[in-house]
């Protein structure tokens, strides 16, 4: 593991340990079927209550896992190991489950938080397969607690599956938004799961998905960003494609998809987005735009030829997005409660 992350890790570790159990203030994705349904978000969702949402609980769950995993001897793995003790329990679980199969919750979280759910479960089967990580000190210990909170997620994180095998067959079209409901984010961490666990269904019919949606894509104008974006549409899409398909088809794919890259354009998406308010939740987005775009150059850059320029280009973008959002992983609880998953994100995929 690079120094450069390992400084990091106990920094983002203590980050999420302050929100993940935060129940206020909370933003929900609730429809009320009746009046007994006007409960907390603890009552709720006995797993993923805090951190202000659903998906952003979700997403801290998971940055304490690989923190954990590459780092057993981190001094926050004892308070994580509390949290996922107290927090993936059978009931626990089996009262996230349940919530879904209410009336008019075939949407909840779709995509967004669906892949974030199969991404932690991920996590949580890679540690269970671990020998102690990177750092040492963990041994059977480290994998056999893995092992545990992976076992009792496996429910929900079934039920997730169940909802990609349902929904992909019928979405006719992608959702090309830079926020939660982009469809290209939606196949990326369900891709990885998908392949972690074997089974070939969900992958082809991933594969099949995007390529039915973004193969023919071609001269991608790359009009971003919103206001409110966390994602670029265009990085997003080819980040995408980049796991589907092997590495010399992306390659002629991206020339046609963004062929003026080499020379820099489109320029906006070497640009780092500027956030004027920290405090406003959507527009502190754009740090969150600004550290996806590091994690997509990243990702690109490494499929691409050490002579090719483009490497070069991406790689420097990458680091300039980074640089110019690391500072502000903390400060307003707006970009606080999520953030600090999207810069392990950029650091460590």
């Amino acid at each position: 593991m690079p120094a450069s992350i390992h400084n990091f890790l106990d920094h983002f570790a203590a980050v999420a340990l302050g929100h993940i159990d935060r129940e206020y203030p909370s933003k929900l994705d609730h429809v009320i079927n009746d009046e007994c349904e006007l409960l907390g978000p603890r009552t709720l969702h006995p797993v993923f209550f805090g951190s202000f949402d659903w998906h952003s609980s979700v997403h801290g769950h998971w940055l304490l896992a690989r923190a954990l995993r590459l780092e057993p001897t981190l001094p926050q793995a004892g308070a994580i190991r509390g949290v996922f003790d107290r927090h993936f329990t059978a009931s626990n679980v089996a009262a996230e489950v349940a919530y879904l199969r209410q009336r008019q919750r075939g949407t909840f979280e779709r995509m967004y938080g669906w892949s974030w759910l199969l991404k932690l479960a991920c996590e949580l089967r890679l540690g269970a397969a671990a020998e102690g990580g990177s750092g040492g000190g963990g041994g059977a210990r480290h994998a056999a607690d893995f092992s545990r909170w992976a076992a009792a997620l496996a429910p929900l994180e079934s039920a997730f599956v169940q909802r990609y095998l349902s929904y992909l067959p019928k979405a006719t079209y992608p959702i090309r938004v830079g926020t939660h409901t982009n469809s290209a984010f939606g196949l990326v961490f369900a891709l990885d799961h998908a392949r972690l666990t074997g089974d070939a269904v969900f992958e082809s019919m991933i594969a099949r998905k995007a390529m039915d949606w973004y193969a023919g894509d071609r001269d991608c104008p790359a009009w971003e960003p919103d206001g409110s974006d966390f994602f670029s549409p265009a990085l997003m899409e080819a980040e995408c494609m980049r796991r589907i398909m092997p590495s010399a088809d992306f390659l002629a794919w991206f020339d046609r998809f963004l062929p003026g890259l080499a020379a820099r354009e489109p320029r906006t998406l070497f640009t780092p987005a500027t956030v004027s308010d920290r405090s406003d939740g959507q527009i502190t987005h754009l740090d969150g735009l600004n550290l996806s775009r590091a994690w997509c150059w990243r990702s690109i850059a490494g499929v691409m030829d050490t002579s090719d320029p483009r490497r070069v280009l991406a790689e420097q973008s990458a680091a300039e997005h980074l640089q110019g959002a690391l500072p502000h992983v903390t400060g307003d609880y707006m970009g606080e409660h999520w953030l600090a998953t999207f810069a392990l994100l950029a650091m460590t995929e």
